[in-house]
């Protein structure tokens, strides 16, 4: 599906949306927290964590309230954005949608299919705004070479998403080491091919997801791709490179030297555009379910 384009700077014409954020993690602390209280398009209405002294760390970096549960958190806002393990989004994702609230999720959607599918229909039965936080997806550079993409015939596509933050640090969380760089860096390739060359219509997998992990991937249009995974090399920074061929000029996407910050702005201004219009992008819960079922046919 087509991303929406990327916004035009500027003033910011509605109120700003009400995001309570559910985790007080690394990554609560490094993207979520900070990119929602920055606006103007969002605040940071509440903070919930299992652990509360951790909410409210991450909650006093911006002077926003703790809730002291779920259902607290939900009373206070408007939308909900998740920096949890997968089993803990997938539990609580229908919840919030239940209550009306749209929601900013991480990938994968959950731990298997199943729950998975649970938090996308959720998504559907209550008709709330989803979408996934696919990093790249929201990096300028990205969308530029998607756009050639689109413009061209792939017959075959070579991947890889590599780096080390497994092998120890803030990253290298229990549901991580436990599950591997399939679910944890898989979404990203496999969304990227998914949408670079053409629909992926199935999957197949050699290795280890704890070391190293390789899929082969067939496409809707005859192509095939590959994407090599792992969190456990020792490199000097992540890996994220795809290149595309065919009866043209290789195309290649390489993220060596882009700032990921470029993303954090465009992904807040799109999900508080799709909460105020109602429109979504397209990188929403649905197309996160279609990413899980590959996760699935690779895992099975």
């Amino acid at each position: 599906m087509p991303d929406s384009p990327t916004p035009a700077p500027g003033a910011w014409d509605h109120a700003p949306v009400r995001v309570g954020l559910v985790g007080a993690g690394p990554w609560a602390r490094a993207m979520h927290a900070r990119m929602l209280a920055a606006g103007p398009e969002t605040t940071l209405a509440a903070v919930w964590a299992r652990r509360p002294e951790a909410a409210a760390e991450v909650a006093g970096a911006y002077g926003a309230p703790v809730a002291a549960s779920f259902d607290e958190l939900l009373d206070q806002c408007e939308a909900v954005a998740f920096a949890v393990p997968p089993a803990v989004q997938s539990a609580l994702a229908p919840r919030a949608a239940a209550a009306g609230r749209a929601l900013l999720l991480e990938k994968p959607l959950g731990v298997d299919l199943a729950a998975a599918r649970a938090v996308a229909d959720a998504v559907a039965e209550h008709q709330v705004i989803s979408q996934l936080v696919l990093t790249k997806r929201y990096h300028p550079a990205t969308r530029a070479f998607l756009a050639e993409a689109a413009t061209r015939e792939v017959t075959g596509a070579r991947s890889c998403y590599l780096h080390g933050a497994f092998l120890g640090g803030d990253f290298a969380t229990t549901w991580r080491l436990e599950h591997g760089a399939l679910l944890d860096l898989g979404p990203h390739l496999l969304d990227l091919l998914d949408t670079a060359v053409a629909p992926i219509v199935s999957v197949r997998a050699t290795g280890d997801p704890t070391r190293w992990i390789e899929l082969t991937c067939e496409h809707d249009n005859g192509a095939i791709s590959q994407a090599s995974l792992s969190g456990s090399v020792n490199l000097p920074r992540s890996k994220t490179r795809v290149e595309l061929f065919g009866p043209g000029e290789e195309l290649v996407y390489d993220t060596a030297g882009l700032d990921h910050e470029e993303c954090w702005p465009i992904l807040r201004r799109e999900f508080a555009t799709a909460v105020r219009t109602g429109h979504g992008t397209g990188i929403d819960a649905s197309h996160g379910l279609h990413i899980q079922r590959l996760l699935d046919s690779a895992r099975t």
